[in-house]
């Protein structure tokens, strides 16, 4: 007998005991009851990821829950929010117990792993199709917004840039002499979120990168009314990376290519001593508008862009 939504919610998603101060009430009413400490703001986003999309056919069903997770983590931790809750709503053409045992173990470890409660959601019968809301808190009035960039303030990285890039290429056929590191990077990013909430009081501006530097460093300078000057030989490239570019001389792949879920933030000179350790400065705010790139000596305008759907 196939199992009812209700059954199936039971079954694979409720494993967790509630354990974040803020969730008063989980799953099992028409509603989640949540507590917001005074002083504090709560920060909410949305992702969904779809079959042949944002995923292979046949991905890992593990590593795919492990990464809807992560990707809406990753929003929590560019806006400097410690993560609180999620809700999950799953669409698929079928029960597929198997599937969802692995896709729960793989959410589920994650959320764990940042006290995160699973606090509702839904189900229903169509194409594959998994939205997760994730719900953070943030001092009031010190969330990291993308519209507080200023000239003068440097540019950095929480870590290397491209590998997820790199892994998508690897799945798409191409490759590479390690592919190991690469993939990991592009089936289960880690979120920055310790280094999210290190940066509350000390960066200007922030945002994750999800659809490549140059479309989401974009994003800021475009709210922040200003421009940019990133130092191509100050990226933080892996060896692999660097491999690739010199057999392809595709040098734009890390600039444009997402699911690199690392942060993007800009910081006065006076705070880069304040910054969490890994981060690398690539370039610096400009009152200028546009964004330049400086490879080899060379200022050109950058007029790549990352992944836009509809494009």
């Amino acid at each position: 007998m196939p199992l009812s939504e209700f059954a199936l919610i039971q079954r694979f998603f409720t494993r967790q005991t509630v354990k974040n101060p803020s969730t008063r009430l989980g799953i099992g009413d028409d509603c989640a009851l949540l507590v917001i400490p005074d002083g504090f703001e709560l920060a909410v986003t949305t992702d969904t990821m779809v079959e042949n999309v944002h995923f292979f056919a046949g991905t890992d069903p593990e590593q795919l829950g492990h990464k809807l997770l992560a990707v809406n983590l990753s929003d929590l931790a560019g806006m400097g929010a410690k993560p609180v809750s999620v809700t999950l709503a799953l669409t698929m053409p079928s029960v597929d117990e198997y599937w969802l045992t692995a896709f729960a173990k793989g959410f589920l470890a994650l959320a764990e792993r940042y006290s995160v409660d699973l606090i509702g959601g839904d189900t229903t019968s169509g194409a594959l199709t998994l939205t997760v809301q994730a719900m953070g808190l943030v001092p009031r009035g010190k969330a990291l917004l993308r519209s507080t960039a200023k000239p003068g303030d440097f540019i950095y990285l929480s870590g290397n840039l491209g590998d997820a890039g790199l892994g998508l290429k690897i799945k798409q056929g191409y490759c590479c002499a390690d592919p190991d590191a690469a993939l990991a990077r592009f089936n289960a990013p880690m979120p920055r979120i310790e280094t999210g909430l290190a940066l509350s009081g000390v960066a200007h501006a922030c945002i994750d990168i999800s659809d490549g530097l140059a479309s989401d460093l974009g994003h800021i300078l475009e709210q922040s009314r200003v421009g940019a000057c990133i130092d191509w030989d100050a990226l933080p490239l892996s060896d692999a990376v660097l491999a690739y570019i010199e057999e392809t001389d595709d040098w734009s792949m890390p600039l444009v290519a997402g699911d690199d879920y690392e942060l993007c933030f800009t910081v006065s000179p006076e705070n880069t001593t304040r910054l969490p350790a890994g981060c690398r400065k690539i370039g610096v705010i400009e009152a200028i508008p546009g964004l330049r790139l400086n490879k080899s000596g060379i200022i050109q305008l950058l007029k790549v862009k990352g992944y836009e759907h509809f494009s």
